[in-house]
């Protein structure tokens, strides 16, 4: 397979969910001047009878490349934060929304200078593949059962992703 490695913009990942850089939002000083505030940062959409929410903190490990690419994984309940602690780079992989990915409107981006994503719920994803060892914070549903739809590749599907 054919990829390109594109760099993430609010419009050309609209498709997929959230672009999160804080840099671009507009900062409001809050608690009488001691804290720089950027709100709204990310659209998190949990679906479902059960809307808790959970915040998580990933220790992700640097990934080896080439890394092979042999399936995707979605969330149909709840959308997807990855946002690094540090200035640590990662690479997303995603599809867009459908029952089984369309591996033809494959994309692939990088993200870098502290920004995350959020994806939207169904968007098929490959899992965090941090260039770094890094921490993440993420959020998504808290009771995540049934929150987890994984389409493995054919062997005519898989990929080898050189980063």
């Amino acid at each position: 397979m054919k990829y390109i490695i594109d760099n993430i913009t609010n419009s050309n990942f609209i498709e997929f969910g959230d672009f999160i850089n804080p840099y671009e939002t507009k900062a409001e000083h809050i608690n009488t001047n001691t804290t720089k505030s950027y709100f709204d940062l990310a659209n998190i959409e949990i679906l479902g009878e059960d809307k808790k929410v959970r915040l998580n903190l990933f220790e992700a490990k640097k990934r080896e490349f080439p890394l092979m690419i042999d399936m995707l994984e979605k969330h149909p309940l709840s959308s997807q934060v990855f946002l690094p602690l540090g200035k640590d780079p990662f690479f997303v992989i995603v599809c867009p929304a459908s029952s089984k990915p369309d591996l033809n409107n494959l994309k692939i981006f990088k993200i870098e200078n502290g920004n995350g994503v959020n994806f939207k719920p169904e968007i098929w994803h490959f899992p965090l593949i941090s260039i770094n060892d890094a921490k993440f914070i993420t959020v998504d549903k808290k009771h995540a059962d049934n929150n987890l739809d994984i389409y493995n590749f054919t062997d005519q599907e898989k990929f080898s992703f050189n980063g």
